[in-house]
């Protein structure tokens, strides 16, 4: 019995209650009053700061890997737009992944893509995994940071607030695209990282897992999806190797660089 079904492993009810009410309200948009092309736009620019600016850039390749460093100032800045993704808590985030990739795709690997591609695009939050006992000894660099543990235990009422804001701006449509269909977008493609880029696309170095380099979820993730170069070299700032392996995340470090708001960064020669 896989461990995706093992009664050993608790049914986390906050994680499926919380999921099952965003998917919901994103069912909203499909009434004709909800709709407008303001809040479609809306989606698409949130969509950048939240899944591209804070989970990719600043959840992902600065806090999780290190692979380049920021003033003070820009890392939590980052770190919040990061935090309006509202995929959870960034500590757990930061945690979760550092194990992710100490064990990719083995047994202790929180979403081991050896157990499906529902469980790794999405099962795996469903369950207590037992990666989660381990989170305090892989964030010490964060763990006691008053931002980050602000923004820890605080980013759903960030979401309520920003809410509140869009209602306030363009009613009950900026909501419904702008909070939930966008966390949705957001969500799924985040997803694809751990689940499509481990199935789909192709290989161009060992990484000692199922890693592939995925075009399609490159596009939606900032560049995310040259997911084999990363495992390869999981502290290069930037993934797309090959000149065609396009990584808007890697574009974003370099104009940081030219400002002179990232430094110390950190590259493999191109394949």
């Amino acid at each position: 019995m896989t461990i995706a079904t093992s009664p050993q492993l608790r049914f986390n009810w906050v994680n499926i209650i919380y999921m099952a009410l965003i998917h919901v309200g994103a069912l909203f948009a499909l009434l004709p009053s909800n709709f407008s092309w303001k809040a479609v736009g809306l989606v698409v620019f949130l969509h950048w700061v939240t899944g591209g600016l804070g989970i990719t850039l600043g959840w992902h390749r600065l806090v999780s890997h290190r692979s380049f460093q920021t003033p003070k100032w820009l890392e939590y800045f980052l770190v919040f737009c990061g935090a309006l993704a509202c995929q959870g808590g960034v500590i757990h985030w930061v945690g979760l992944h550092r194990i992710h990739h100490l064990h990719s795709d083995t047994e202790p690997d929180p979403h081991d893509s050896n157990k499906g591609f529902w469980w790794s695009h999405m099962g795996w939050m469903f369950y207590q995994v037992p990666a989660h006992d381990d989170i305090p000894r892989f964030t010490k660099d964060i763990w006691d940071d008053p931002v980050y543990k602000f923004l820890q235990n605080y980013f759903v009422p960030v979401q309520v607030v920003l809410g509140l804001l869009l209602f306030a701006i363009g009613g009950w449509p900026f909501v419904v695209w702008g909070i939930f269909v966008r966390l949705v977008v957001v969500f799924h493609c985040t997803w694809f990282v751990n689940s499509a880029t481990h199935k789909f696309g192709y290989r161009t170095y060992d990484s000692n897992d199922r890693s592939k380099n995925c075009w399609w979820v490159a596009l939606v993730t900032y560049g995310e999806g040259w997911h084999n170069n990363h495992h390869a070299y999981q502290y290069s700032a930037r993934h797309g190797m090959k000149w065609w392996e396009i990584d808007f995340t890697w574009m974003t470090i370099q104009f940081l660089q030219l400002l002179g708001l990232a430094q110390k960064v950190k590259l493999v020669e191109k394949a």
